[in-house]
């Protein structure tokens, strides 16, 4: 195997035994192997419209699906990746059977390799995997644009879920899909790069709007961390169609339900505040989750990536759900709801019944609901503070969380921060920090939490509001530095998306991506003044200066 997608990457070069994240080297390949024919439909989807062939947008949709199926943290059952590929092949079948002889006879392998014989699988994916491009900036940039994909296909689809599709996200899903099997100049892959960044904004837009739509903005509220004496269920993962539906089918059962991780923002929309048996936030990030869920006592859902192998074997395996992208073998899966009818839950429901109450973690409350909806009704207060000089900087520090004890550089920077910085937070990286007493400014708490890592999206519109206010012509002459923690694809999508808005300067860490090339990053150097994380005190300095 060889995997270099997430932050974890094994000495910061790849994984080539073992996944850093606890994947096996057969379950890499499988996905190298899946992603090897999503690149073959998305050929042949574009060579059939440049012919004139219509191609629905399903075939989009089903890119989609399967890219987030390959995100870290999600898959880890060979047998569901081997019954994703098989369905790959036969949808690349159909669409190449639909075009005929108008696709031509120049056909990247990708779209002319078949099988059925799953022995032959493994053999063929150790032959199609990333280090398959020799060149080393080639790679970089494709792999770069790939994994921008599958950040974009983790929020498309949740926006599809909801009902909000949008065409330019599933035309560049093919475009820019296909284009790893071609040989474009160094330009046209940084362009298709920055491009991936312009749908970003939009999928993000397209997922804030189908959240809001259905749920109400976000809004200023206080979670509880302690729990009840009732039995209970914890959601982990960010899909808030699974917890509408989970929620309305244990209404009245005698059954809790706790979010965890990314999903504590579900308690911020207006919607879910009217079921009582919402009892607030169990446990922290993701990756506290073995010693979390052995804990909760009662069964857990999980509805997306940030699912860890079990450490210790059959300790809650039997209590463990998975929904949507996810996939573990030996836990149960709730497959995808009917045309028109929603998910049923309740299998969960049942054994959480059986289940003792959840074994309490810690006590209070943290405080959340900052999206831009919010945060723009507050918009006179904010301004009136930074025009009186109550508040100097505002600091992005949104993405993700991880296991690296470098990652402690986040939770020493907000406690370094003096006392008229505000943190601007998003995604799982809020749990380095947002537990913390930073107190306020004037009322305005000093962590400003706007929800999941798509939430990402409202800390640009922020910016890009109060650039309006103060009359600005560049988001870079704001009081605004960014110090962004990465793991995973989303990630990618969303520092993509902050390049495409014009944003320079962003520190990133812990470390930089190990995809990224020499050359590469001097172009981002050169272009977007990226930098790597330092140590605190120099990083906390720079930042209130303006560096």
């Amino acid at each position: 195997m060889f995997c270099y997608q997430c932050q974890e990457a094994a000495k910061n070069v790849g994984c080539t035994i073992k996944g850093m994240c606890g994947k096996e080297d057969t379950t890499a390949n499988l996905q190298d192997l899946l992603v090897f024919n999503l690149k073959g439909i998305a050929a042949v989807a574009s060579l059939s419209k440049a012919a004139g062939v219509a191609v629905p947008n399903s075939a989009a949709a089903f890119i989609g699906s399967a890219l987030f199926t390959t995100i870290t943290n999600a898959n880890f059952n060979d047998e569901n990746l081997v019954q994703w590929i098989n369905r790959a092949q036969v949808l690349k079948k159909e669409l190449t059977d639909a075009a005929g002889d108008k696709l031509g006879s120049d056909l990247h392998e990708c779209v002319t390799w078949y099988s059925n014989d799953v022995s032959t699988f493994q053999a063929k994916a150790e032959t199609v995997g990333v280090m398959a491009t020799e060149n080393e900036d080639v790679r970089s940039l494709r792999e770069l644009l790939i994994l921008g994909l599958k950040g974009v296909a983790a929020y498309a689809d949740h926006a599809a879920v909801l009902g909000v599709e949008k065409q330019d996200i599933w035309d560049f899903m093919i475009e820019g899909l296909a284009s790893t099997t071609k040989d474009l100049s160094v330009d046209d892959m940084v362009g298709l790069v920055l491009k991936c960044g312009e749908i970003a904004v939009t999928t993000m837009a397209a997922l804030d709007e189908a959240n809001t739509t259905a749920y109400g903005n976000p809004e200023l509220t206080e979670v509880s961390l302690g729990v009840g004496t009732n039995p209970g269920i914890l959601i982990s993962g960010h899909d808030l169609k699974d917890m509408e539906e989970l929620l309305k089918q244990t209404e009245g059962t005698g059954v809790d339900v706790y979010t965890h991780g990314e999903m504590l923002p579900a308690n911020y929309y207006p919607a879910f505040k009217k079921y009582n048996h919402l009892k607030g936030n169990y446990g922290g990030s993701w990756w506290h989750q073995n010693d979390e869920f052995e804990a909760f006592n009662g069964p857990i859902l999980m509805t997306t990536n940030c699912l860890v192998p079990l450490k210790k074997k059959n300790t809650y395996l039997d209590k463990l759900y998975t929904t949507g992208s996810p996939s573990y073998a030996g836990a149960i899966h709730i497959a995808d709801r009917p045309d028109g009818g929603s998910k049923d839950f309740s299998a969960i429901v049942a054994q959480a019944k059986t289940c003792a109450a959840p074994k309490e973690l810690e006590t209070g409350t943290i405080v959340g609901g900052f999206a831009h909806n919010q945060v723009i009704a507050l918009a006179d207060k904010v301004v009136d503070a930074v025009k009186a000089g109550a508040i100097k900087r505002f600091v992005v520090m949104a993405g993700c969380d991880g296991r690296q004890k470098g990652r402690n550089y986040f939770t020493e920077v907000a406690e370094k921060l003096p006392q008229d910085a505000v943190i601007l937070t998003a995604g799982c990286a809020k749990y380095r920090y947002n537990k913390l007493n930073l107190g306020d400014i004037g009322g305005i708490p000093r962590i400003l939490d706007a929800g999941q890592c798509n939430d990402s999206y409202s800390l640009a519109v922020i910016a890009l509001k109060l650039k309006e206010v103060f009359g600005l012509e560049d988001i870079n002459e704001l009081p605004i530095s960014f110090d962004i923690g990465w793991y995973e694809q989303k990630a990618v999508a969303v520092l993509l998306a902050l390049l495409h808005l014009g944003v320079k300067g962003i520190r990133l860490g812990p470390s930089l991506p190990a995809f990224v090339s020499p050359t590469v990053l001097n172009v981002l150097v050169e272009n977007f003044d990226i930098k790597p994380v330092t140590e605190p005190d120099a990083d906390v300095a720079a930042m209130m200066a303006g560096k």
